[in-house]
């Protein structure tokens, strides 16, 4: 674990691949601020992410199906509509990015920036964004690859491997 402009930072490995945790110490404990994909390495431990590992190791062997992790408000008012409603999508399941929009309240016009909010979420696998796909079933987008969201969606028994 290492600490810089105030953000601890730790990596865990996954069968997905090396998660970067990112936390921000709180009068609670360390809220979550960013969880994504790296190829580096923090040698030092984690020790103060170890609600977040335990969490996303009983992720990747199918014993969670949904995260209680404490984490960091942050995004517009619209980005954290729609990274609720991205947090609503049950374990399991994918929706269309026209579906998202719709949930949010979103005109049809506004799918793109509904897209947006959601290639922004900062919490790649605890917020479940690799569930929204396109309207024909496609695989478009993710931050952390094509290829880790259809693991992760393979993983999440939505897709055959």
């Amino acid at each position: 674990m290492t600490k810089s402009n105030g953000n601890i930072h730790a990596t865990m490995d996954s069968p997905a691949g090396r998660l970067l945790l990112v936390g921000r110490e709180s009068a609670t404990g360390v809220e979550l601020d960013s969880v994504s994909f790296t190829t580096e390495h923090d040698p030092r431990g984690s020790a103060a992410f170890g609600h977040v590992q335990r969490q996303l190791a009983a992720y990747f062997v199918g014993e969670l199906t949904r995260f209680d992790v404490p984490h960091t408000e942050r995004g517009t008012e619209f980005q954290r509509r729609v990274w609720a409603a991205v947090d609503a999508i049950p374990y399991g399941t994918t929706i269309s990015y026209g579906e998202l929009a719709r949930r949010v309240g979103a005109p049809r016009e506004r799918v793109r920036a509904v897209a947006a909010a959601v290639g922004a979420n900062p919490l790649l696998v605890v917020r479940p964004c690799h569930r929204v796909i396109g309207a024909d079933g496609s695989l478009t987008g993710y931050a952390g690859g094509v290829p880790r969201k259809e693991f992760l969606l393979a993983l999440e028994g939505v897709l055959v491997s």
